[in-house]
């Protein structure tokens, strides 16, 4: 019969809170929230960014402060995006301790601005001696760089050609540009893969034209040793796109950041709302039913507990202590739990005057079980509407703490990556990507909790109802 009853409650529930749009609204938006939990694994294209967010080797690929890909669709330019060539032309040829391998990689560059930079990524072991080519659409060939690399055991190799190239623009400057222009640069201030991508003509400094077409970049390596090889190599073309979010000073993917952050916020906002509203509920419930000196002490400890500011104590004590996100949200249980209590107590002080409370009085049932049995169970709906408004509250504030840097830096959540954004410029250098994306999450997260909440205050608040 009980559960029978019940059931009848949530179905009358159910029916009640379809009627209000903006409920279902928020419902739908939690719904979104939570898929986007489920599927991270599959949603990021690094899937390591949870635990390795701040390891700059994990982003170094990536391109620097890179917009995202879909602004060549409201520019009329098109800016190069990220590309990974993985598989080379190879040629191989061995000897007595020796290995030779070239490796010829093929782009198609038909963009208006250049990339940032060309990665090439292998493994090697020994003595490695490296030289890079490049072949134009022109005709021209470009040695980029020419070096040798001592590995005494299996080991990744790395080469950034923007920055092995500088000794080579010098010579392919000199060709074409204007001595007195040349005489007032640095080599090291020209970008050569924004020079090896232009015509090569008068004025390749002030006015750069793009060479559009086919790009061969050619690897040569000589392996000298016993087991000396060179194995796997790869080119990525760092653009100055990437990703749905684009990147960040420190080359990291934002989408993935976003993404991840959104677990620690359902974790912070749900963890925290309800704690802190099962100790307010019991408390305020608590007050009521004993009265008298009892609730005058403890509506003393409450108001103790309301007038303390809680951002100055978390700020304070993440200064003094290590940042922790379970520290955080212990702080914000240990405080938030008055937002309900005064209410609560309210309906306790009517609930208690009830006939059936009376009638357990005089059958003789213990406190306890007239507080849980009896008057809890009312206040229970308002409970879950409290709960879901508390839920925005706590996300903001932990998001308050780390954009003042006293977050914990060991997890991402979306007030860290604001903090970042604040720390490298992002207003000032016009990255709006940087910050637009985590803001709008947290607008969104407070959004959905908010419409569902006000939606269960209104069916529970009758006087709240409108026709």
């Amino acid at each position: 019969m009980k559960l029978k009853d019940l059931r009848e409650t949530l179905r009358d529930f159910w029916g009640e809170f379809r009627k209000v749009r903006y409920g279902m609204v928020g419902l739908v938006m939690f719904g979104l929230f939570l898929l986007i939990v489920i599927l991270e694994p599959v949603l990021i294209p690094f899937p390591e960014t949870g635990r390795r967010w701040r390891d700059i080797t994990y982003w170094e690929d990536n391109p620097k402060n890179a917009a995202p890909v879909w602004v060549n669709w409201f520019t009329r330019k098109d800016y190069t995006p990220q590309a990974v060539l993985d598989k080379p032309e190879i040629s191989e040829r061995k000897a007595a301790n020796t290995q030779m391998v070239e490796a010829v990689f093929t782009y198609n560059y038909k963009y208006d601005l250049p990339p940032i930079d060309l990665l090439l990524r292998a493994t090697g072991k020994g003595l490695l001696n490296l030289a890079v080519h490049l072949e134009r659409p022109d005709g021209l060939s470009i040695e980029l760089t020419k070096k040798s690399i001592r590995l005494s055991g299996e080991a990744p190799v790395r080469l950034s050609l923007d920055k092995e190239a500088s000794g080579a623009v010098g010579d392919f400057l000199k060709t074409y540009e204007d001595p007195d222009v040349l005489r007032g640069v640095s080599i090291f201030t020209v970008k050569p893969v924004e020079v090896f991508f232009a015509r090569a003509e008068p004025g390749i400094l002030r006015n750069p034209v793009p060479l559009k077409g086919e790009y061969r970049i050619k690897l040569t390596c000589v392996a000298v040793g016993s087991g000396a090889f060179l194995k796997e190599p790869a080119l990525t073309v760092a653009g100055r796109v990437f990703g749905l979010m684009g990147t960040d000073a420190s080359k990291r993917d934002i989408w993935s950041g976003v993404i991840a952050g959104t677990k620690w916020a359902l974790l912070i906002g749900l963890l925290t709302s309800a704690v802190a509203v099962i100790i307010g509920v019991f408390y305020g419930v608590t007050s009521a039913y004993f009265g008298g000196a009892v609730d005058l002490v403890m509506m003393r400890i409450y108001e103790v507990f309301q007038s303390i500011p809680l951002l100055p104590v978390m700020i304070v004590v993440s200064a003094v202590f290590k940042p922790s996100i379970w520290t955080m949200i212990l702080m914000m249980c240990a405080f938030f739990w008055v937002g309900s209590v005064r209410t609560v107590r309210s309906m306790g002080l009517q609930i208690k005057e009830e006939i059936y409370v009376e009638a357990a009085h005089a059958l003789g049932a213990s406190r306890g079980r007239i507080i849980f049995k009896h008057m809890l169970p009312q206040v229970i709906p308002y409970a879950f509407a409290s709960m879901a408004l508390q839920v925005p509250v706590s996300i903001v504030y932990e998001a308050s703490v780390s954009l003042l840097g006293l977050g914990d830096a060991t997890i991402v959540t979306w007030g860290q990556i604001l903090h970042d954004a604040m720390q490298g410029g992002a207003v000032l250098q016009g990255i709006w990507w940087w910050i637009i994306p985590p803001g709008l999450f947290i607008a969104l997260m407070g959004m959905t909790f908010a419409f569902v909440g006000f939606a269960m205050d209104t069916i529970l608040n009758p006087k709240l109802r409108t026709r």
